[in-house]
């Protein structure tokens, strides 16, 4: 699978920002399957500035911590202050697992017409750890010891770190109708390329992405 590589961060985030704008104004009622993390920060940016209108966009995030008591580090606020408090976007159109209206509905997030993915340096897409089942759906898990390690650099302590969380499955993200995966950092590419060219295994969960017949990845060091 093609890794497309950009010369720099604000080439990626600028991309994929593309490709979001030309979904929502090709179906103003998409369905979005939105990320966390350090890497779509400059993609939110982007679409903020693009004046876009998202008035009839429904949003689905892959992934939120389970009983996480810092407010601050929730999925939630990253997702309100990095893009939702920023556009005009319906608060009744936005959707976290977890959510009481719709937990555990197995449903939740089926059939989006475009999925935005990171990935972790373990491989896991979403928080599906390696060993998750090619076929699971919106589920709680336990957080793998290199993603508390990982995302330790958002806490004051590697223990303050939430162990576990409720995820959107791999064999919902498959039925995502597009997939762009994107990843940032010399540290991501090794398993990057091992996810999109080594075999397809539960072992690396984002190896799964090789059977779907609509996927883009973008890559810069």
């Amino acid at each position: 699978m093609e890794i497309k590589i950009q010369k720099d961060y604000s080439e990626l985030s600028s991309t994929v920002a593309d490709i979001v704008k030309h979904q929502i104004q090709r179906k103003p009622n998409s369905r979005l399957i939105l990320p966390t993390g350090s890497t779509p920060i400059g993609l939110y940016k982007e679409l903020v500035n693009r004046k876009l209108n998202w008035k009839k966009v429904e949003t689905f995030n892959l992934d939120e911590y389970l009983d996480n008591t810092i407010w601050e580090q929730s999925y939630r606020y990253f997702m309100d202050e990095n893009l939702f408090k920023h556009i005009n976007i319906d608060d009744d159109n936005i959707y976290f697992p977890g959510d009481t209206a719709i937990w555990p509905e197995m449903s939740y997030g089926e059939n989006a017409d475009l999925c935005i993915l990171g990935i972790g340096t373990n491989g896991h897409i979403a928080f599906n750890e390696p060993g998750s089942s090619f076929d699971s759906e919106t589920r709680v898990v336990d957080l793998d010891e290199q993603t508390i390690e990982d995302n330790s650099r958002f806490f004051d302590s590697v223990d303050d770190v939430p162990k576990q969380a409720i995820t959107m499955g791999l064999k919902t993200i498959m039925k995502s109708k597009k997939i762009v995966l994107i990843a940032n950092g010399v540290h991501k590419y090794k398993i990057l390329n091992v996810a999109m060219n080594g075999g397809v295994t539960e072992k690396v969960p984002a190896s799964i992405l090789q059977k779907h017949n609509n996927v883009e990845v973008f890559y810069c060091d």
